[in-house]
């Protein structure tokens, strides 16, 4: 396990320069700069007739504007996440409303959002750029955040019952329980899944930074549209660039920022033993050992913490709080009452305009799309099927054993980063060669971009597993198979099971590029619930656009309402760890 250091007064008197200093400054300047002159970027006039150069010198330029966008995606995923899951975790009340909504949400297509999402922000920003920059990040964002938010979700209700109590023997106000113990709690999984969602806005980005609305062609500069515009015209000399470009990204974020985030979390995992074998990270050592980053946090870091808890302590009061596991929050009456009829506002008015343009829908569309739904769905369970066949052991494997992680979490991260979009309608041109070949793929590709969710929620699972029950298991000389049925199993249960939530979400919402794709003037087509979504969504057919989309979402949310909530449930009730 990684152990902090503390500076020694000699160390703390003078500041003691190392070459890890001079580096760790010169990256951050550097970082900063780079900042600076690409935001300049997403000022001006949008030019929609916009050409996208796949002249590789236009590489380091589209490689930067598309990490901000996935930068500040990724913000605002990490912030709704901690909100929302906090709330619904907190209010019983707000539960009820937000975590179905989330299954809404999260059901909904990245590019059903798109039209309405771009549409209003150009109306809101006229001609300029920004406006569509800002669509490319929410619509960014609606790829990231759900499965962040369902594990963060899902690691508070399973905070042992034991913590629960002990906080409430210290007196810990809301802030405090907040911090010390809720926060943690949830580390892991919030690390893990954070990995994913960056994967899952790379499957999408390709989508999102080059699309046509309409008679509209948007195009946003950046190594998204590079590759769609690569991969359009058949450069494969330009695609063999941009992957490459794209593989050193995700192996530079890997090494920079995931590795470290993995083992700085690995100090939150619950054990009444210290394991043999921990995640390590080159990275987080040298910011464990700067000399200069010592002093800052010790005369900088640490005093402004300690004021901010001042801050909150005094704006939370230490109260009494209860030791279930939700409703510690007793909002007043009439916020609960606004918090209700406001939301029954929004949903009479969006159900009455949906309504005035679901009417303009004939019997064909319907049937088009009730049919498409019975193919998308055969498929979506098929993809999740053959995902769980290989993700469980693998999973299993690679967080049991943090040699073959570090090993093999790269490798998982940038195929799973890398859009398969890129790529996949060359494949899908030799596939259309033999029988059901456009089905075949677009079950590929729907495992593509899928099976990862559950993945890593297992490493995540695995994890999290104390090294102590693992050794009472060898000292008991269990069996494999016993070790999976009575350990294994039931610890990674809970993970496994936000990872299929999110997974068939995932799948459905594959389905759009998977069941319809446009290349070199070519489109390749395979009937399904995703393919009318696309269609409609290029016609800018609005009404059946949204019939197909609004069915997506009664799918996804019926299934999870009768499938994977009780399921949820019984791995909250029953597989916690120490209840």
């Amino acid at each position: 396990m990684t152990r902090p250091l503390t500076p020694d007064n000699q160390t703390l008197g003078r500041l003691n320069w190392t070459w890890q200093d001079g580096l760790l400054i010169l990256a951050v300047v550097s970082l900063i700069l780079a900042i600076v002159r690409t935001a300049s970027n997403f000022s001006g006039a949008f030019n929609p007739s916009q050409t996208i150069s796949t002249n590789i010198s236009a590489l380091p330029g589209y490689t930067a504007q598309t990490m901000i966008r996935m930068g500040l995606a990724y913000f605002l995923s990490l912030v709704f996440t901690l909100i929302y899951a906090y709330a619904a975790y907190q209010s019983r009340i707000a539960a009820l409303i937000l975590i179905p909504l989330l299954d809404i949400l999260q059901s909904i297509p990245v590019l059903s959002f798109l039209p309405g999402v771009v549409l209003a922000l150009i109306a809101l920003f006229p001609g300029q750029r920004i406006g569509v920059e800002i669509a490319s990040i929410l619509l960014i964002f609606t790829g990231m955040t759900w499965n962040m938010t369902f594990s963060f979700y899902q690691s508070l209700r399973g905070i042992p019952q034991e913590l629960l109590e002990a906080a409430q023997i210290y007196r810990l106000n809301l802030w405090q329980r907040f911090w010390t113990l809720e926060l943690p709690a949830g580390a892991i999984g919030l690390v893990w899944n954070s990995v994913m969602s960056f994967a899952g806005g790379w499957f999408f980005l390709i989508a999102i930074e080059s699309f046509t609305l309409g008679d509209h062609d948007f195009r946003l500069p950046g190594l998204g549209s590079f590759l769609k515009t690569a991969a359009d015209q058949g450069d494969f000399k330009a695609i063999l660039w941009g992957s490459a470009v794209l593989v050193g990204v995700i192996v530079a974020i890997d090494f920079f920022v995931w590795r470290p985030l993995i083992a700085w979390a690995e100090k939150f995992k619950v054990e009444m033993v210290e394991a043999q074998n921990t995640p390590q990270s080159w990275v987080l050592d040298i910011l464990l050992r700067s000399p200069t980053l010592q002093i800052l946090r010790t005369r900088l870091v640490q005093p402004f913490q300690t004021a901010l808890d001042y801050g909150f302590i005094r704006a939370f009061p230490i109260r009494p709080l209860p030791v279930n596991r939700q409703g510690s929050l007793n909002l007043p009456g009439f916020l609960n009452w606004l918090f209700v009829s406001g939301f029954a506002l929004i949903v009479l008015w969006g159900t009455w305009e949906a309504a005035l343009l679901l009417k303009n829908l004939g019997w064909a569309d319907w049937l088009q799309v009730i049919q498409g739904a019975m193919l998308t769905a055969f498929r979506v369970i098929t993809a999740l099927i053959l995902s769980l066949l290989w993700t469980v052991p693998v999973g299993v494997a690679i967080g049991r054993n943090p040699r073959l992680a570090g090993f093999l979490q790269p490798l998982v991260q940038i195929v799973a980063s890398y859009p398969a979009t890129a790529v996949f309608p060359i494949l899908l041109l030799w596939l259309t060669r033999i029988p059901g070949g456009p089905a075949i793929g677009s079950v590929a590709l729907m495992m593509l971009g899928t099976m990862w969710y559950i993945l890593f929620n297992v490493i995540a699972g695995a994890q999290s597993i104390p090294s102590d029950l693992l050794e009472a298991a060898a000292v008991y000389k269990l069996s494999r198979l016993q070790r999976w049925q009575t350990l294994i199993l039931p610890g990674i249960f809970p993970y496994l099971i936000t990872g299929i939530i999110t997974a068939v979400g995932g799948a459905w919402n594959a389905s759009i590029v998977s069941e319809y794709v446009t290349f070199q003037g070519r489109v390749i087509n395979t009937p399904g619930l995703g393919s009318t979504i696309s269609q409609a969504t290029a016609k800018g057919n609005f009404a059946l656009l949204l019939a197909a989309t609004t069915v997506m979402s009664l799918l996804v949310v019926i299934t999870n309402r009768l499938v994977w909530r009780p399921l949820y449930k019984l791995a909250q009730d029953k597989y916690q760890l120490l209840s």
